[in-house]
């Protein structure tokens, strides 16, 4: 679950992408020590003090004429309208300048929470460079130097303080399920389709994300969380990198879901963006149902579904597990049949084995397949148990991890869908050596 959203802002070279990767503590960003290296935003998630939050590394404002400086400022602007805090970056080494105080008012048209970091502050000598930043009005500097990684705590701890509170979703007992999917594939109509059924509209909360809605309603004695994550806004006179903004899209309502349906367009078939965002559900280990839309649209006979089928499953073949319904959202065809499939993969998503019916399982898997042997040895399952659900996760005992090979783990998972179901499910499997007593 992301806790919040901080986009880091500043002129040129004041070393955005160097702090950026500090707190990721990782290189996503491109670092060179000359200006204007970051044009377009960055994202990565950072984890401080048990939460977790969204970075937004920006290309760098300044005031003159420079080439791509009206594309930038576009960029930077939607960060920082995304952002929850934003992190002022300037730089020490070079001082205050009129591009500083050109940010500052900026920030401050912004309205919303801004610290003051001083960038290039490599040491304690250095530190009396911070006091002429007072001038930006901005509050008190906090000095920092991200090729070190001093002052960065210092930084996340302020940015962590300032971040506003959260609405809290009071979503238990319900199903959540998130409609995802590349622009045009008919998310809104789908969304539409549902709530247009005779359902009964409890409440439109706005979601973690300003790109996400969620609605409450209910249908069959149950209680459904719809999140949409449709229409991508044009902002000015920038278009949005689409594959980039519908993904990050996509992951956020994902965090919040029990189960994803991933919507395709029928009338112009499956692209690799599809595949983009599809991967993103089955590596956050969520439920997942593959719904292709615009079936209205398609030219068929009595083979095609079959044919789609097919190909669908080559396209996604790390989806086997996922149904698969094919709607027309607009005309609310077969939407209906989409429920009962929501209400099977939650339930699949939630399902607890008993121990010793999981152990009955592995045993006899083992004893009809036995693993190959390798340099002499042979990969054992003393005892399994299942640790978690929503994931599903599964912990194998053995004797030597390492000679768990991933045919044979595949063939263990498919001995557990034969006998549990889990359909629309991931199931993640671990090796653990079994501790000698």
């Amino acid at each position: 679950m992301i806790d919040g959203t901080i986009a880091i802002v500043g002129r040129p070279n004041v070393g955005k992408s160097t702090v950026f990767n500090r707190m990721l503590e990782k290189r996503l960003s491109i670092v060179e020590d000359v200006p204007g290296v970051t044009r377009d935003r960055i994202y990565g998630d950072c984890n401080w003090l048990n939460r977790t939050y969204r970075l937004i590394d920006t290309g760098g404002i300044e005031m003159a004429d420079v080439p791509f400086q009206k594309e930038i400022k576009a960029q930077v602007d939607i960060a920082i309208e995304e952002a929850d805090v934003i992190i002022f970056l300037t730089n020490g080494k070079e001082g205050l300048t009129n591009d500083d105080h050109y940010i500052a008012k900026l920030l401050r048209k912004s309205k919303k929470p801004v610290l003051l970091g001083v960038n290039k502050v490599d040491d304690i000598s250095k530190i009396d460079n911070i006091y002429e930043f007072y001038a930006l009005g901005m509050g008190d500097p906090i000095a920092c130097s991200g090729v070190h990684g001093i002052g960065i705590g210092d930084l996340l701890d302020k940015a962590s303080s300032l971040m506003p509170e959260k609405q809290k979703e009071n979503y238990d007992g319900m199903i959540k399920f998130a409609i995802i999917g590349r622009p045009n594939v008919g998310k809104s109509s789908l969304t539409n389709a549902f709530l247009n059924q005779d359902r009964v509209i409890v409440s439109n909360i706005e979601g973690t994300t300003r790109d996400a809605v969620d609605t409450v309603f209910k249908a069959n004695d149950k209680t459904y969380v719809v999140i949409d994550t449709a229409g991508i806004r044009k902002r000015g006179r920038i278009f949005e990198n689409i594959e980039k903004y519908s993904v990050l899209r996509a992951k956020s309502a994902i965090e919040r879901s029990d189960v994803a349906l991933v919507v395709l367009d029928g009338d112009v078939g499956i692209i690799e963006q599809d595949k983009h965002v599809a991967g993103i559900a089955h590596e956050a280990l969520k439920g997942v149902i593959i719904v292709y839309n615009k079936w209205d649209l398609v030219e068929k006979d009595e083979k095609t579904m079959d044919k789609i089928t097919k190909e669908i499953r080559k396209q996604f073949a790390y989806l086997d597990y996922a149904p698969i319904a094919f709607v027309s959202a607009k005309n609310n065809k077969r939407v209906n049949d989409l429920l009962p499939i929501i209400d099977q993969v939650y339930n699949n998503v939630n399902l607890r084995i008993k121990t010793n019916v999981l152990n009955e399982v592995i045993l006899d898997a083992q004893l009809a397949n036995p693993a190959k042997p390798h340099n002499g040895k042979r990969f054992k399952i003393y005892y399994a148990s299942q640790v978690q659900t929503s994931p599903c996760v599964i912990v194998l005992f053995v004797n030597e991890p390492e000679l768990f090979h991933f045919s044979y783990k595949r063939y263990i998972e498919n001995k557990l869908r034969e006998a549990f179901g889990f359909e629309g499910v991931p199931i993640e499997i671990l090796a653990r050596k079994k501790e000698e007593k």
